[in-house]
């Protein structure tokens, strides 16, 4: 029972982990990125896709990275280019997300729910379990140990004195923002062609902000923010153990099992937002003088 709690607990982190270290090079280098959920999502649909037309998982979640880079982009256009205001922009990312993607499917398979259902043998087995730690230290090391890492640092916290280096401050958060769409999309592949069979209507569930709460959680820091995406796979996978458990022969409904996870994110963040020290120019666009 034990094994099997852990074993459901690190499959269901791992979209939260991948969309969380996309939203941690992001904000990191100063730009709020609340857009994971859609990234996500088109990631998701990409990776569906991707994987239905090459037979193979590896180039369906290439093609959900690309997705969500395609969406990046569109963001980074709005936020670094225009400095629209972040959250009104993240916000619209994520309704164009959720309209697009129904509508792609019905323009390639003629349905609006989901796309066709993705063979066992051509989804992934484990390779996303380990690739996501994998990048958990990769992230780690990029960011404390490296020169490119220090700039998206600086980006977020002094972005003058990295302009006054001689640094282009946007061009560094462009590249972050890039990468986040590139792991969220990675994320939102993991859903389906990973932890399902194919892309359905708005399966992401609110995971998008679910790894957003775990970054901040996290405090922006690659390891407490996995381990913040851990401890909401745990809640995820708790609810799904917990379904059909009566209470002295009183049935529970099921509606008020699975908002445990989403429960579970809100006192989090209550009880821990206060404490932790985002960014300092986190969501400031940045403009030379």
């Amino acid at each position: 029972m034990i094994s099997q709690l852990i074993a459901s607990t690190l499959r269901l982190s791992t979209p939260l982990i991948f969309a969380a270290l996309g939203g941690l090079c992001s904000e990191r280098s100063g730009v709020i990125n609340i857009a994971l959920e859609g990234f996500m999502l088109i990631g998701a649909f990409g990776a569906a896709v991707g994987t239905l037309a090459t037979h193979s998982p590896w180039l369906g979640g290439a093609c959900g990275m690309a997705a969500g880079i395609a969406l990046a982009a569109i963001y980074g256009v709005f936020v670094i280019r225009l400095r629209a205001n972040q959250i009104v922009a993240g916000a619209a990312i994520n309704m164009l997300a959720f309209g697009l993607t129904p509508f792609l499917c019905k323009v390639l398979y003629d349905v609006t729910g989901s796309t066709p259902a993705i063979p066992i043998s051509e989804r992934f087995q484990t390779a996303p379990l380990y690739l996501c730690w994998v990048l958990v230290a990769l992230c780690f090391v990029w960011l404390n140990h490296t020169r490119s890492g220090l700039w998206t640092s600086f980006a977020g916290e002094h972005p003058e004195a990295l302009d006054a280096a001689g640094v282009r401050v946007n061009a560094v958060r462009w590249i972050a923002v890039l990468a986040s769409g590139a792991l969220a999309g990675l994320g939102g592949a993991t859903l389906s062609i990973f932890l399902s069979s194919s892309f359905s209507r708005s399966m992401t569930a609110g995971r998008g902000f679910m790894a957003l709460a775990a970054l901040i959680f996290g405090k922006w820091k690659p390891i407490p923010t996995a381990l913040a995406c851990l401890l909401f796979g745990l809640a995820d996978a708790a609810q799904i153990r917990l379904q059909g458990v009566s209470l002295n022969g009183i049935q529970i409904p099921v509606q008020f099992i699975q908002i445990f996870p989403y429960v579970v994110t809100i006192l989090l963040l209550a009880g821990f937002v206060g404490r932790s020290r985002s960014p300092k120019n986190l969501g400031l666009p940045f403009q030379r003088e």
